[in-house]
Protein backbone atom coordinates (compact mmCIF):
# COMPACT_ATOMS: atom_id res chain seq x y z
CA UNK A 1 0.00 0.00 0.00
CA UNK A 2 1.21 3.34 -0.64
CA UNK A 3 1.32 5.40 2.70
CA UNK A 4 1.57 8.82 0.45
CA UNK A 5 0.14 9.47 -3.03
CA UNK A 6 -0.40 13.15 -4.40
CA UNK A 7 -0.97 14.11 -7.70
CA UNK A 8 -0.99 17.63 -8.68
CA UNK A 9 -0.75 18.75 -5.33
CA UNK A 10 -0.82 22.60 -5.62
CA UNK A 11 -1.48 24.88 -2.55
CA UNK A 12 -1.69 29.49 -3.63
CA UNK A 13 -1.97 31.73 -0.92
CA UNK A 14 -3.60 34.17 -2.85
CA UNK A 15 -1.72 34.60 -6.02
CA UNK A 16 1.65 34.02 -4.57
CA UNK A 17 2.54 30.23 -4.91
CA UNK A 18 3.25 27.37 -2.43
CA UNK A 19 3.86 24.41 -3.57
CA UNK A 20 2.72 23.51 -7.22
CA UNK A 21 1.17 20.31 -9.18
CA UNK A 22 3.71 18.29 -6.94
CA UNK A 23 3.41 14.70 -7.57
CA UNK A 24 4.85 12.14 -4.78
CA UNK A 25 4.92 8.26 -4.27
CA UNK A 26 5.93 6.81 -0.34
CA UNK A 27 5.53 3.40 -0.47
CA UNK A 28 4.12 2.04 3.02
CA UNK A 29 7.32 1.32 5.02
CA UNK A 30 9.50 3.30 3.28
CA UNK A 31 12.00 6.19 5.30
CA UNK A 32 11.50 8.99 3.20
CA UNK A 33 13.91 12.49 2.80
CA UNK A 34 11.75 15.76 1.59
CA UNK A 35 14.69 17.75 0.69
CA UNK A 36 14.89 21.40 -0.19
CA UNK A 37 16.26 24.77 1.50
CA UNK A 38 13.37 27.09 3.32
CA UNK A 39 10.86 28.44 1.26
CA UNK A 40 10.67 25.41 -1.27
CA UNK A 41 7.26 24.22 -0.25
CA UNK A 42 8.16 21.52 2.64
CA UNK A 43 6.36 23.07 5.11
CA UNK A 44 2.92 23.87 2.99
CA UNK A 45 3.24 20.27 1.81
CA UNK A 46 2.90 19.11 4.48
CA UNK A 47 0.60 21.16 6.25
CA UNK A 48 -1.42 20.62 3.64
CA UNK A 49 -1.00 16.79 4.16
CA UNK A 50 -2.25 16.62 7.22
CA UNK A 51 -5.40 18.79 6.68
CA UNK A 52 -3.98 22.48 8.32
CA UNK A 53 -3.93 23.61 4.71
CA UNK A 54 -6.92 22.99 2.21
CA UNK A 55 -5.48 22.13 -1.28
CA UNK A 56 -6.10 24.77 -4.45
CA UNK A 57 -6.50 21.96 -6.09
CA UNK A 58 -4.82 18.31 -7.08
CA UNK A 59 -5.67 15.59 -4.46
CA UNK A 60 -3.93 13.62 -1.98
CA UNK A 61 -4.36 10.48 -0.23
CA UNK A 62 -2.91 8.83 2.87
CA UNK A 63 -3.14 4.82 3.05
CA UNK A 64 -5.32 5.21 0.37
CA UNK A 65 -7.55 8.06 2.01
CA UNK A 66 -8.35 11.36 0.77
CA UNK A 67 -6.92 13.88 2.69
CA UNK A 68 -10.06 16.13 2.93
CA UNK A 69 -12.95 13.50 2.48
CA UNK A 70 -11.45 11.29 5.20
CA UNK A 71 -9.18 13.85 7.25
CA UNK A 72 -10.58 12.59 10.59
CA UNK A 73 -9.89 8.67 9.60
CA UNK A 74 -6.69 9.35 8.86
CA UNK A 75 -5.22 11.44 11.61
CA UNK A 76 -4.96 8.68 14.09
CA UNK A 77 -2.91 6.73 11.60
CA UNK A 78 0.04 10.34 11.68
CA UNK A 79 2.59 11.09 14.18
CA UNK A 80 2.99 14.82 12.79
CA UNK A 81 5.80 17.74 14.05
CA UNK A 82 5.97 20.79 12.60
CA UNK A 83 9.05 22.90 12.21
CA UNK A 84 7.93 25.19 15.47
CA UNK A 85 6.21 23.41 18.39
CA UNK A 86 4.02 25.35 20.65
CA UNK A 87 2.11 24.15 23.61
CA UNK A 88 0.14 26.19 26.62
CA UNK A 89 3.05 27.76 28.87
CA UNK A 90 1.43 27.05 32.18
CA UNK A 91 0.93 22.88 31.50
CA UNK A 92 4.14 20.80 32.34
CA UNK A 93 5.29 18.50 29.79
CA UNK A 94 3.48 15.69 31.18
CA UNK A 95 0.23 17.45 31.06
CA UNK A 96 1.21 17.90 27.37
CA UNK A 97 1.80 14.39 26.55
CA UNK A 98 -1.44 13.21 28.83
CA UNK A 99 -3.70 15.58 26.89
CA UNK A 100 -2.18 14.64 23.37
CA UNK A 101 -2.91 10.66 24.04
CA UNK A 102 -6.22 11.81 25.46
CA UNK A 103 -7.42 13.06 22.64
CA UNK A 104 -6.05 10.32 20.59
CA UNK A 105 -7.99 8.12 23.52
CA UNK A 106 -5.05 5.95 23.94
CA UNK A 107 -2.87 4.91 27.20
CA UNK A 108 0.76 6.38 26.20
CA UNK A 109 2.17 6.88 29.73
CA UNK A 110 4.41 3.72 29.54
CA UNK A 111 5.78 5.24 25.57
CA UNK A 112 5.77 8.94 27.14
CA UNK A 113 8.03 7.59 29.59
CA UNK A 114 10.28 5.24 27.93
CA UNK A 115 10.52 8.39 24.78
CA UNK A 116 11.32 11.06 28.09
CA UNK A 117 13.95 8.60 29.16
CA UNK A 118 15.42 8.19 26.18
CA UNK A 119 15.88 12.03 24.87
CA UNK A 120 16.44 13.11 28.56
CA UNK A 121 13.48 14.98 28.51
CA UNK A 122 12.02 15.81 32.08
CA UNK A 123 8.34 15.64 32.07
CA UNK A 124 7.56 17.65 35.40
CA UNK A 125 9.45 20.95 33.96
CA UNK A 126 6.87 23.22 32.77
CA UNK A 127 6.72 24.47 29.04
CA UNK A 128 7.71 28.01 29.16
CA UNK A 129 10.67 26.87 31.37
CA UNK A 130 12.04 24.37 28.48
CA UNK A 131 14.99 25.28 26.13
CA UNK A 132 14.32 25.38 22.35
CA UNK A 133 15.43 21.78 22.29
CA UNK A 134 13.64 20.69 25.26
CA UNK A 135 10.21 21.97 23.64
CA UNK A 136 11.48 20.19 20.38
CA UNK A 137 11.69 17.04 22.35
CA UNK A 138 8.18 17.59 23.83
CA UNK A 139 7.23 17.81 19.93
CA UNK A 140 8.88 14.49 19.21
CA UNK A 141 7.56 12.70 22.08
CA UNK A 142 3.71 14.04 21.45
CA UNK A 143 4.31 12.80 18.02
CA UNK A 144 5.64 9.23 18.74
CA UNK A 145 4.36 8.35 21.95
CA UNK A 146 1.38 6.95 20.57
CA UNK A 147 2.91 4.41 17.72
CA UNK A 148 1.13 5.61 14.50
CA UNK A 149 1.92 3.94 11.09
CA UNK A 150 2.94 6.79 9.57
CA UNK A 151 5.71 9.75 10.86
CA UNK A 152 5.34 13.16 8.92
CA UNK A 153 8.06 15.52 10.37
CA UNK A 154 8.79 18.82 9.52
CA UNK A 155 12.62 19.56 10.09
CA UNK A 156 12.49 17.69 13.28
CA UNK A 157 16.02 18.03 14.19
CA UNK A 158 16.24 21.89 14.66
CA UNK A 159 17.20 22.78 18.37
CA UNK A 160 18.75 19.39 19.03
CA UNK A 161 21.87 19.03 19.85
CA UNK A 162 24.28 16.36 18.49
CA UNK A 163 23.56 13.14 20.60
CA UNK A 164 20.23 14.07 20.87
CA UNK A 165 20.00 13.90 16.96
CA UNK A 166 21.56 10.37 16.71
CA UNK A 167 19.05 8.98 19.57
CA UNK A 168 16.01 10.00 17.79
CA UNK A 169 17.23 8.75 14.54
CA UNK A 170 18.24 5.27 16.25
CA UNK A 171 14.29 5.45 17.82
CA UNK A 172 13.17 6.67 14.50
CA UNK A 173 15.11 3.70 12.84
CA UNK A 174 13.39 1.53 15.45
CA UNK A 175 9.96 2.23 14.42
CA UNK A 176 10.88 1.33 10.97
CA UNK A 177 12.12 -1.71 11.30
CA UNK A 178 8.65 -2.42 13.15
CA UNK A 179 6.69 -1.22 9.76
CA UNK A 180 5.64 2.15 10.37
CA UNK A 181 6.34 4.56 7.66
CA UNK A 182 8.63 7.85 7.85
CA UNK A 183 8.21 10.62 6.18
CA UNK A 184 10.60 13.97 6.71
CA UNK A 185 11.41 17.22 5.46
CA UNK A 186 15.31 18.60 6.05
CA UNK A 187 17.43 20.91 4.28
CA UNK A 188 20.36 18.55 6.50
CA UNK A 189 21.69 16.91 3.33
CA UNK A 190 23.81 14.76 5.41
CA UNK A 191 20.75 13.17 7.20
CA UNK A 192 19.09 12.44 4.31
CA UNK A 193 21.82 10.54 3.06
CA UNK A 194 22.71 8.93 5.88
CA UNK A 195 19.35 7.18 7.30
CA UNK A 196 16.26 7.68 4.42
CA UNK A 197 15.60 5.14 1.65
CA UNK A 198 14.30 7.43 -1.06
CA UNK A 199 14.05 10.83 -1.52
CA UNK A 200 12.72 13.42 -3.48
CA UNK A 201 14.16 17.31 -4.07
CA UNK A 202 11.96 20.20 -4.16
CA UNK A 203 12.41 23.77 -5.18
CA UNK A 204 10.14 27.23 -5.28
CA UNK A 205 7.43 24.52 -4.90
CA UNK A 206 8.10 22.46 -7.66
CA UNK A 207 9.65 18.72 -7.61
CA UNK A 208 12.89 18.18 -9.44
CA UNK A 209 13.63 15.00 -8.48
CA UNK A 210 12.20 11.73 -6.92
CA UNK A 211 14.37 8.67 -6.21
CA UNK A 212 16.10 6.03 -4.15
CA UNK A 213 19.14 8.49 -1.99
CA UNK A 214 21.65 5.53 -3.39
CA UNK A 215 20.68 6.68 -7.22
CA UNK A 216 20.08 10.08 -6.52
CA UNK A 217 24.06 9.71 -4.88
CA UNK A 218 25.25 8.11 -8.29
CA UNK A 219 23.72 9.67 -11.00
CA UNK A 220 26.93 9.73 -13.19
CA UNK A 221 27.86 13.22 -12.07
CA UNK A 222 31.34 13.74 -11.31
CA UNK A 223 33.33 16.59 -9.50
CA UNK A 224 36.32 17.90 -11.74
CA UNK A 225 39.37 19.58 -9.95
CA UNK A 226 41.63 21.50 -12.39
CA UNK A 227 45.02 22.74 -11.54
CA UNK A 228 46.98 25.41 -13.11
CA UNK A 229 45.08 26.20 -15.54
CA UNK A 230 44.46 29.92 -17.43
CA UNK A 231 40.55 31.03 -16.93
CA UNK A 232 37.21 29.07 -16.48
CA UNK A 233 37.07 25.96 -19.45
CA UNK A 234 34.11 26.32 -21.41
CA UNK A 235 33.09 22.54 -21.18
CA UNK A 236 29.86 21.66 -22.16
CA UNK A 237 27.21 20.30 -19.26
CA UNK A 238 29.39 21.83 -16.37
CA UNK A 239 27.49 23.45 -13.31
CA UNK A 240 28.58 24.56 -9.98
CA UNK A 241 31.67 26.60 -10.91
CA UNK A 242 34.61 28.09 -8.68
CA UNK A 243 37.72 29.13 -9.71
CA UNK A 244 39.85 30.78 -7.69
CA UNK A 245 43.94 31.03 -7.51
CA UNK A 246 44.14 28.92 -11.15
CA UNK A 247 42.08 26.09 -9.47
CA UNK A 248 38.56 25.50 -11.38
CA UNK A 249 36.14 23.57 -9.55
CA UNK A 250 32.63 22.06 -11.30
CA UNK A 251 30.66 19.52 -11.64
CA UNK A 252 30.24 17.31 -14.93
CA UNK A 253 26.96 15.36 -16.01
CA UNK A 254 27.55 14.79 -19.53
CA UNK A 255 28.92 11.82 -21.24
CA UNK A 256 31.91 10.78 -19.40
CA UNK A 257 34.04 9.76 -22.62
CA UNK A 258 33.04 13.44 -23.97
CA UNK A 259 34.57 14.83 -20.35
CA UNK A 260 37.89 13.20 -21.69
CA UNK A 261 38.09 14.86 -24.56
CA UNK A 262 37.11 18.02 -23.81
CA UNK A 263 40.36 17.89 -21.12
CA UNK A 264 42.43 16.82 -23.13
CA UNK A 265 42.46 19.92 -25.43
CA UNK A 266 43.07 22.12 -22.16
CA UNK A 267 46.35 23.63 -20.77
CA UNK A 268 46.48 22.40 -17.01
CA UNK A 269 49.09 20.65 -14.67
CA UNK A 270 47.12 18.33 -12.44
CA UNK A 271 43.19 16.87 -12.76
CA UNK A 272 41.36 14.93 -10.71
CA UNK A 273 38.22 13.63 -11.31
CA UNK A 274 36.35 12.11 -8.18
CA UNK A 275 32.42 11.04 -6.87
CA UNK A 276 30.71 14.58 -5.67
CA UNK A 277 29.08 14.22 -2.31
CA UNK A 278 25.23 14.23 -1.54
CA UNK A 279 25.66 18.12 -0.89
CA UNK A 280 27.37 18.84 -3.82
CA UNK A 281 24.69 16.68 -5.84
CA UNK A 282 21.81 18.31 -4.44
CA UNK A 283 23.41 21.82 -5.59
CA UNK A 284 23.92 20.49 -9.47
CA UNK A 285 20.04 19.82 -9.49
CA UNK A 286 19.29 23.19 -8.25
CA UNK A 287 21.86 24.60 -10.11
CA UNK A 288 20.87 22.83 -13.40
CA UNK A 289 16.86 23.70 -12.85
CA UNK A 290 17.77 27.42 -12.84
CA UNK A 291 20.01 27.23 -16.16
CA UNK A 292 17.63 25.45 -17.73
CA UNK A 293 14.35 28.23 -16.83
Amino acid sequence: MKAIQTENLTKFYGKRRGIENVSLTVEEGDFFGFIGPNGAGKSTTIRTLTGLLFPSSGSAEIFGKDIISEKMDILSDIGYLPSETFFYSGMKVRDILKFSAALRRKDCRKEAESLCERLALDPDCKINELSLGNRKKTGIVVALQHKPRLYILDEPTGGLDPLMQQEFYSILKERNQEGATVFLSSHILSEVSRYCVHAAVIREGNILVSDSVEKLAHTGIKRVVLQGTDGIPQIPHMSNVECQNGCVRFLYYGNQENLIRFLSELSFTDVSITDPDFEEIFMHYYQKEKNEI
